[in-house]
């Protein structure tokens, strides 16, 4: 990849994450990045073709990061611990991959673009049921319930964990979907 190309992304990732997409403007990322105007244009049509290659970048290294989590997992009851003590090491910033957290980067960007139908909101869209196959793919109990609870408690956890600022719901998840997983089998 061009290195221009990708610091362009790498910018307007950054500033998207922290600030929101709608907060940034293609000046400030032009600004950040150092690259001029007509280079980014070279690269990408429009503001929303940066916006989808971030989402692709981001969605790259959240499902590696997701697929690493998870390895090794021999029990439904592992996955669980796995995932929610990965969360927990991203709500309080601990995980060096993702970096400092912000809520989800699919989430905020869904959130900030209406159009249900739009190429933002359909890739978010389609980030969150690969994720969704990943776990599914770990869990021994092909239950679909399971699999709704698991997701709902990831999705509410992340949400919560930014919204009020509590890092230990990823704990607390932990602790009531493995009574789930129990009563499921």
């Amino acid at each position: 990849m061009n290195k221009k190309r990708q610091l362009l992304i790498d910018t307007a990732l950054t500033l998207f994450y922290a600030k929101g997409i709608n907060h940034t403007g293609i000046n400030e990322v032009l600004s950040v990045s150092g690259v001029a105007k007509n280079t980014l244009y070279n690269h990408f049509e429009s503001k929303e073709a940066l916006i989808i290659a971030t989402l692709e970048q981001r969605h790259t290294l959240f499902i590696e990061w997701l697929t690493s989590k998870l390895e090794g997992a021999d029990s439904d009851q592992q996955v669980i611990t796995q995932l929610f003590t990965a969360l927990a090491q991203w709500f309080t910033h601990c995980d060096p991959i993702l970096g400092d957290f912000r809520g989800c980067f699919f989430i905020n960007s869904s959130a900030e673009f209406s159009d249900q139908g739009g190429q933002i909101s359909l890739f978010c869209k389609q980030h969150k049921q690969q994720c969704r196959d990943l776990i599914g793919q770990s869990l021994t109990n092909k239950d679909a319930s399971l699999l709704d609870a698991i997701c709902l408690m990831k999705e509410g956890a992340i949400s919560t964990a930014y919204v009020s600022g509590d890092v230990t719901i990823a704990k607390k998840c932990i602790t009531l979907l493995n009574i789930t997983a129990k009563n499921i089998n």
